[in-house]
Order: structure tokens, then C-alpha cells, then sequence
């Protein structure tokens, strides 16, 4: 008797694992759905604010951010909208609905650009702080205009070459990133996109904006220094204020 309470027991538990893990799935991507549109619609308003008061064209790399943001946000929704479909692959449609969509490959590209953009904006607020004559004299609009389209561009190249060798619809499901020529491949993969856009960007930010803080906190030094030694050499109407070493 006991033996079969038990075999009944385990039978219900497996039965009911696979319907549970179901429903988790389910409000996990209902739940990125919201995330998406809720982070399309304020990049959306975010552009919108900077068009209408006019500084889109002072400020290209912060539009450029929120562009990212905006395309990466649009996508995710889209693609768990699909994902909730769960739509039967077949035929050269589900090949392309795969790869480019369901893979969470445009949401990815976004991802990477949006990475990209931000380490061309530190360096940019690097270089007009803290080696200000220089910038001056040698960063161009074009120089912005091109890095700006370079976060797309290198990108979406490097997710498409990335997903399209990794990605096959089997049996009407979208396997994405899982087939590769050797474990080996893999694993390097995994470990240089770490590198690349984990470590390197972080110890970016980290040196920029660090060398930046020094720069601004050297005038309230000079400033501290003249008043504790009485002297009024030092006008602090001619030091530049923190707008206008960030714009």
C-alpha cells in the first residue's frame, strides 16, 4: 500500500513539472513583453524631448543612446510577443522568423550598440574634459557622426555573423546559438564577448570617468587652497562652471 502512495506521488510530481515549468515561462515572458514597451515608450519620449527642444543636434550621441535603446526595447517585445505564439517553423518564413527574430537577435544588436555607444561617450566626455585644447582643435562633428554609426553597424555585423552559422529551426522549434563546429568555439566565444564587452568596457568607464572627476574637482581644490590662505587672486567667476565641462 505504501508503495503505491508513493508511485502515485511521482507520478503526479513529474506530471505536474513540465505544466509548472510552463506557466513560469509564461509570466516570465509576458513580464519581458511589459519590460519592452514600457522601455520603448520612454526612449520614445526621451528623443521626442530632446527633438522638441532642439539639442538633438548638440547632443547626437545621447540621441544616438536612446535610438539603441529604443530599437533594442521595440524588439524584445516583439520577439516574446512571438514567443507566446509559439508558432510552428516551417519552410523559409520559420527559417528567417528564427534567426532574426525569435533568437532575440535585433534585441541583442541593440544591446551591443547601445554597450558600443556609451564607451564612444566617455571617451568623447574624456576628451573634451580633460584634454579640452585638443578637442578643440582636432574632434570633428564627422568623427561623432561616425562613431555613432558604427554602434550599428559593427553590431548588427556581429550578430548576424553570429546567428546565422549557430541557429537552426529542427522540428518546427527555433534553436538558437547552440549548434557549433566544437565546444572549444563555444567556450572562446562565451569567453571574449565576457572580455569584450563586460571588462574592457567597465575598466573604460572606470578610467574615464575618473580621470573626468579629477579634472572637475581641481578648480573647488585651487578655489579651497586661496580662501584658507586669504588671498583673492583667484576669481571663481572665470572657472568654469561643471556645464560647460560636460557640454
Amino acid at each position: 500500500m505504501t508503495e503505491e502512495i508513493s508511485t502515485i506521488t511521482d507520478m503526479s510530481v513529474t506530471t505536474s513539472s513540465p505544466a509548472a515549468a510552463a506557466s513560469s515561462n509564461f509570466y516570465f515572458q509576458c513580464a519581458v513583453v511589459v519590460i519592452g514597451v514600457v522601455g520603448t515608450a520612454t526612449s520614445a519620449l526621451i528623443i521626442y524631448a530632446l527633438v522638441a527642444s532642439k539639442q538633438h543636434r548638440k547632443h547626437v550621441l545621447i540621441v544616438n543612446q536612446n535610438a539603441l535603446d529604443l530599437f533594442s526595447s521595440f524588439f524584445l517585445a516583439i520577439t516574446y510577443s512571438l514567443k507566446l505564439c509559439n508558432i510552428y517553423l516551417t519552410g523559409s518564413t520559420g527559417y528567417w522568423l528564427c534567426t532574426l527574430l525569435l533568437s532575440e537577435c535585433f534585441s541583442w544588436s541593440g544591446t551591443v550598440g547601445s554597450t558600443i555607444n556609451l564607451a564612444v561617450i566617455s571617451v568623447e566626455r574624456y576628451l573634451k574634459i580633460v584634454h579640452r585644447t585638443w578637442s578643440k582643435k582636432h574632434l570633428r562633428k564627422w568623427m561623432i557622426y561616425s562613431a555613432a554609426a558604427f554602434a550599428w553597424i559593427g553590431s548588427t555585423v556581429y550578430l548576424l555573423a553570429l546567428v546565422f552559422p549557430t541557429t537552426k529551426v529542427i522540428d518546427g522549434a527555433c534553436y538558437p546559438y547552440t549548434f557549433w563546429n566544437s565546444e572549444m568555439a563555444a567556450l572562446a566565444h562565451t569567453i571574449w564577448g565576457f572580455v569584450l564587452f563586460y571588462v574592457i568596457v567597465l575598466m573604460l568607464f572606470i578610467f574615464c570617468y575618473w580621470r573626468i572627476l579629477a579634472v572637475i574637482r581641481h578648480p573647488a581644490s585651487v578655489m579651497a587652497g586661496h580662501g584658507t590662505s586669504g588671498g583673492s587672486s583667484y576669481n571663481p567667476i572665470q572657472a568654469p562652471s561643471s556645464k560647460q565641462w560636460f557640454w
